[in-house]
């Protein structure tokens, strides 16, 4: 590695620890700052068990707040590294010893790139493991964290009713579980095979089923079974105490990782347009982060000190537009419909094909 590639590998480093504490740092003090009531209302836990709980929550957060900023860290870090290296005339020697400025940007393209590896790995392997931590609200407990649950289904079809889901037992309580097969030759169609219930349940892992207290299976058809009702003990299922929390709400689909979206998939849930569309964001999320430094970094290699100001509002300005409609089209991806129909792709894959030739026309026009 040469001289100048170590160089700007330290500055870049530099920006982007300091743009990492700054905004991670920023986004968790208002989140503490507007939310500080709701954790202190377990205050008769003590004082210790309230900091802790603090503690533990915004440090399992920091990951979900890494994937969400991940893209805005990267373009920081590059414009405190190549501000600094213009601000002092560096920029005018490099090209004064024959060295194209794009030869100088390599380094950072190359650190980029591994940190957009990073946002995929805590994307796919660190936030899915504590998905069902991160549903929880902030002043929630584990002693006493209860959901209800409706029509969650697993992988073979079966629907799964309770009014309260003990998170510590790791219990449902009242359980009514609709069993489905698929109709012959259809593919989203179900047929319901019967209806289970019992006073209470829970999995066991090595079983891969749970086990009932009480259990007894109504048959819906005469013809599957002479005897309507019968005893059952346990109903084999893939659905697990860690899957309840997340899947019980379409909207906590953002944690899970992408294998578990092509799971889900399978199992025609409710709001598959949803689904579709977190399957497609998983995809160009990180094909945005790379973007918003491709048209960042050109408009930085201003050379000029005097013109580092405008360079620096026109990028973040530029940055900002990809960053907002990114966010905007993850809101609507699966709720505008044209022509009739729900295109969720679309919606994912805009921001790419408005901004990608944009950044291209940056990286031909750069003054080198």
């Amino acid at each position: 590695m040469k001289i100048l590639d170590k160089y700007v590998t330290k500055n870049f480093l530099t920006g982007y620890l300091i743009a990492f504490l700054v905004l991670m740092g920023l986004r968790i003090m208002i989140d503490l700052f507007v939310n500080i009531d709701e954790f202190t209302e377990n205050s008769q836990l003590g004082t210790v068990r309230v900091l802790a709980n603090i503690g533990l929550y915004y440090g399992r957060y920091s990951f979900l707040y890494f994937r969400d900023f991940a893209g805005i860290i990267t373009v920081v870090a590059a414009v405190f590294s190549l501000g600094k290296m213009t601000k002092n005339n560096e920029l005018i020697a490099v090209m004064a010893s024959g060295m194209s400025l794009k030869r100088v940007i390599a380094p950072i393209l190359f650190l980029s790139l591994a940190f957009t590896g990073l946002h995929i790995i805590d994307q796919e392997f660190f936030i899915p493991p504590m998905a069902d931590k991160l549903v929880r609200s902030h002043d929630a407990v584990d002693e006493t964290l209860s959901y209800d649950m409706w029509f969650i289904s697993d992988s073979n079809g079966n629907l799964f009713c309770s009014p309260q889901f003990k998170v510590k037992e790791a219990t449902i309580q009242n359980p009514t579980i609709i069993t489905r097969t698929k109709k012959k030759n259809q593919t989203l169609l179900w047929d319901v095979t019967g209806i289970i219930k019992a006073d209470s349940a829970y999995y066991d892992l090595d079983a891969k089923s749970w086990i009932l207290n009480n259990g007894m299976f109504m048959s819906v058809s005469r013809e599957l079974s002479d005897k309507p009702y019968k005893s059952i003990k346990s109903c084999k299922s893939d659905l697990t105490p860690k899957d309840i929390p997340v899947r019980r709400k379409s909207s906590h689909m953002d944690l899970l990782s992408s294998y578990d979206l092509m799971k889900l998939a399978k199992q025609s849930p409710k709001d598959l347009a949803r689904l579709y569309a977190q399957k497609n964001f998983r995809i160009t999320d990180p094909i945005v982060n790379l973007i918003m430094l491709m048209i960042s970094l050109p408009i930085l290699v201003c050379r000029d000190p005097k013109g580092l100001k405008s360079a620096v509002f026109i990028s973040f300005g530029l940055t900002g537009m990809c960053y907002v409609m990114t966010f905007v089209s993850k809101i609507i991806a699966s709720e505008i419909t044209i022509a009739g129909r729900v295109i969720p792709e679309l919606w994912a894959w805009l921001p790419i094909f408005i901004f990608l030739p944009i950044a291209f026309i940056e990286l031909d026009s750069m003054k080198t």
